[in-house]
């Protein structure tokens, strides 16, 4: 029997590959030395074709360890180095779902802050004024609905900064639930914090067809109060 992977892939073909990351993996390896989803994906590609060798997967971007959701691989390097400029051009449409346990200001707004990230303690601050090394970090957000103390968010980033959604949010009071690195007081019982990389959408790197990928939230916890919106 086939173990079971952190990830379902959502679409595949010669060019990419789109999955459901669960929390709690990385994309990319590092100094923990864990196995990262990259790496994952690779022998499942190795494993379904049969393929001899190594396996190209090229990380097109990365979401932080706690969240989930849609996270896109490149399988070749021409679809690589494509997809690295639709991320860099902002060519793409990127859609988070965020539950936070505060009442954010407004149903709906666009936050502007100057993002400073402390490598050595992978944090990051939020400025609301220009301010030396910090970059400037957008998004705009919406709520969507309310329930069990909790409010359902969501947002779209027009840039794509450390950790900006998390401390964006932060910033005007509206913590993340379970992420304790910005200010939430209890932790989730596996370490994820609810952050979900809903929907991205972009034009595809070879078949140069609109593409849109959505991943289903996880059916844990505090998402399972907020089934009318799935």
């Amino acid at each position: 029997m086939a173990k079971a992977q952190p990830f379902t892939v959502l679409y595949e073909d010669n060019h990419l590959l789109v999955v459901n990351k669960a929390s709690g993996v990385l994309v990319q390896g590092d100094a923990t030395g864990d196995i990262p989803l990259v790496e994952l994906c690779k022998e499942y590609i190795k494993e379904k074709y049969d393929k001899p060798g190594a396996v190209f997967l090229g990380v097109v971007h990365r979401l932080d360890r706690p969240v989930s959701g849609v996270v896109v691989l490149a399988r070749t390097s021409k679809s690589l180095e494509r997809m690295n400029a639709l991320f860099r051009e902002k060519e793409t449409t990127k859609t988070y779902w965020a539950i936070v346990g505060s009442k954010p200001p407004k149903n709906e707004d666009t936050l502007l802050h100057w993002l400073l990230k402390d490598e050595k303690k992978n944090k990051t601050t939020a400025f609301r004024k220009e301010t030396t090394g910090a970059l400037r970090s957008e998004l705009s957000y919406k709520v969507l609905a309310a329930a069990a103390g909790c409010w359902l968010l969501q947002v779209n980033p027009v840039t794509g900064r450390p950790h900006q959604i998390r401390v964006q949010l932060a910033s005007i009071g509206c913590v993340i639930k379970g992420d304790i690195k910005y200010g939430d007081d209890t932790p989730t019982d596996n370490g994820s914090i609810y952050l979900h990389a809903k929907r991205l959408s972009f034009v595809h790197p070879v078949k140069k067809e609109k593409v849109l990928f959505e991943a289903p939230v996880p059916s844990m916890g505090l998402w399972n109060n907020f089934p009318e919106i799935e």
